[in-house]
């Protein structure tokens, strides 16, 4: 009967770890959490239901239209359930503002945002922010590895599962990108895979 007492308690004990893998094995950006640009920390989990498109934002950059191109995607398609999420970044070339207070006056009183807007943050490297390990995971998240440039796209699915990637030279406002995006929003935009090709940035060109 102990023997038998022991068995089970093993077989309980096993389940509950194996459990545990699974649950880490499907984490999703709802786990994670961002301070925005106020200094308040926002759960991810507040989207939850929303198709999310993520974005390292570098206002000083060469590309900084897109800035605005989101902000239009965000207009648009917030009705049907899009959120931007715009995360400022100095990582690449140094093409951000440094100073919290000087980023949300440049992308409140300047560009007008209408997305939520978090703090600058590191987005590569070992000092990447915790949300960024994970959608350049590619066993949690999409193809790609580590970010290459600014304006990298992530477009997350109404369950938290990263969908697909884009590089920065997808223009949010190309038409063709609008179309993947509501194809997210309608469920129907597939995840990518190993065999999509995932466009590599000339960096020496940003």
């Amino acid at each position: 009967m102990h023997r038998l007492f022991i068995t089970f308690s093993l077989v309980a004990f096993l389940s509950g770890m194996f459990a545990g893998l699974t649950d880490q094995k499907h984490q999703t950006v709802y786990d994670f959490s961002l301070v925005d640009i106020n200094g308040k920390t926002v759960p991810l989990s507040t989207y939850k239901g929303k198709v999310l498109l993520i974005v390292n934002l570098a206002s000083q950059s060469t590309y900084r239209d897109q800035i605005s191109a989101l902000n239009d995607l965000q207009n648009t398609y917030s009705a049907q359930g899009l959120v931007v999420i715009g995360i400022p970044s100095s990582d690449f070339g140094a093409k951000e503002l440094t100073d919290t207070s000087a980023v949300r006056q440049y992308y409140s009183d300047k560009l007008h945002v209408d997305f939520p807007l978090f703090a600058p943050a590191k987005t590569q490297g070992v000092e990447a922010i915790p949300l960024y390990t994970f959608l350049c995971d590619p066993k949690s998240g999409v193809p790609g590895g580590q970010l290459h440039w600014s304006f990298t796209k992530f477009i997350v699915d109404r369950e938290g599962q990263p969908l697909a990637r884009y590089e920065v030279s997808q223009d949010p406002q190309d038409p063709a990108f609008q179309l993947v995006v509501e194809s997210a929003l309608t469920g129907k935009l597939k995840k990518q895979s190993k065999a999509d090709k995932i466009e590599t940035p000339d960096e020496g060109k940003k």
